[in-house]
């Protein structure tokens, strides 16, 4: 199958995403990958590195490139169309600014394109302007879409009724050996870790309330809080709690993996979510992971896999659930139950083989 894979985002999740795709397909011989990329995409050696045809695509760097680079978006998505001339099929790994514009180039020229949706409904407290718009019109250009958890699956349904759904697994963005056991806890501390960018959906009102129960029950329970965004916005309060740091700041993809196993769990207080990409990356490093039963994360961390989830999305549950780790022995078990679901956590083969399959499927 000749593939086209499209991503031109500069950074971050997504970037590490479409590199593990891509490494994933390249990886199979029954698949003849190319790779339309962004010139300003900071991962651009690491394709390379891969070894298969590249195509380059300037875009911009920030708001002001946006608006100014407007004028070529016509010819930028006829150079799209013209990269895939060749393909069989167009996979966007995740959406970009331009893709509502050249996505119908590629079905208007008989191309067959499937979107990766990672998010098929806005979350709460983002920014919506123009969602719906953009969704609708990939989907409407979209031969069939990619979905990597069934909450997005069970809305794009919704969305697009009759447009087939491609089921794959979200596994970790980044390779990391599993963590070793932490050294040098004292007695009776546990070290959660929420990790992510600050925002209203994921929780930190709900982790500031319930990390406020489990320490007076728990005094060496630790939380530390990393991300790029607005803490005390979220989650007013939240920084001047006993046993909480708060690091509002971008973290770099090489330091993620430090960072995961200076933990002894992740928390995961979201309100509402399609899927986590720290979730599989925590487990494939060995560390254990917290949740709300929300959306996708109900997937993602399962009860003796290394994931314990609590029972609703309140304080109370979820202090309850996060106290489970404190009691005397239990990180133990539950660190090597995470380990043995880490090894399915990063395995870009099965993902890029449920890809592969339902294009298969799609194209036929």
């Amino acid at each position: 199958m000749r593939i086209l894979l499209w991503y031109w985002g500069r950074r971050g999740g997504g970037a590490q995403f479409a590199l593990g795709l891509a490494r994933g397909l390249a990886g199979r011989g029954d698949v003849s990958l190319e790779l339309s990329l962004s010139a300003q995409g900071e991962l651009l050696p690491a394709f390379r590195a891969i070894g298969v045809p590249v195509h380059i695509v300037r875009t911009y760097r920030d708001r002001l490139g946006f608006v100014t680079s407007l004028p070529r978006m016509p010819a930028v998505s006829r150079a799209l169309v013209d990269s895939a001339r060749g393909a069989e099929v167009v996979v966007s790994a995740m959406t970009h600014l331009w893709t509502p514009w050249a996505a119908p180039r590629l079905a208007r020229a008989g191309i067959p394109y499937v979107p990766v949706v990672h998010d098929a409904a806005p979350h709460p407290g983002d920014p919506a302007f123009a969602w719906d718009w953009r969704l609708g019109r990939e989907l409407a250009a979209a031969r069939a879409a990619v979905a990597l958890s069934g909450a997005v699956a069970a809305e794009l349904a919704r969305r697009a009724p009759g447009l087939p759904v491609i089921r794959m697994p979200l596994p970790a963005l980044l390779a990391a050996a599993p963590a070793p056991a932490r050294p040098g806890a004292t007695p009776g501390e546990v070290r959660f870790l929420f990790f992510g960018r600050l925002r209203a959906y994921k929780g930190l009102d709900l982790l500031r309330d319930a990390f406020a129960l489990l320490h007076a029950r728990h005094p060496g329970a630790r939380l530390r809080v990393v991300g790029e965004g607005d803490a005390e916005a979220c989650a007013p309060g939240l920084a001047a709690l006993p046993g909480v740091t708060v690091e509002p700041r971008w973290v770099a993809e090489a330091e993620i993996p430090a960072l995961l196993a200076e933990a002894d769990a992740v928390v995961l207080p979201y309100r509402e979510a399609s899927q986590s990409g720290v979730a599989p990356q925590a487990l494939a490093m060995g560390v254990p992971v917290v949740a709300t039963p929300v959306g996708g994360l109900s997937e993602q961390v399962r009860e003796g896999a290394g994931g314990v989830l609590a029972a609703a999305v309140t304080a109370e549950s979820l202090a309850e659930a996060m106290a489970r780790l404190c009691a005397p022995d239990a990180l133990a078990p539950l660190r090597a139950e995470a380990a043995r679901a880490g090894r399915d956590a990063a395995d870009w083969g099965a993902a890029s083989e449920a890809l592969v399959a339902g294009l298969r499927r799609v194209l036929r």
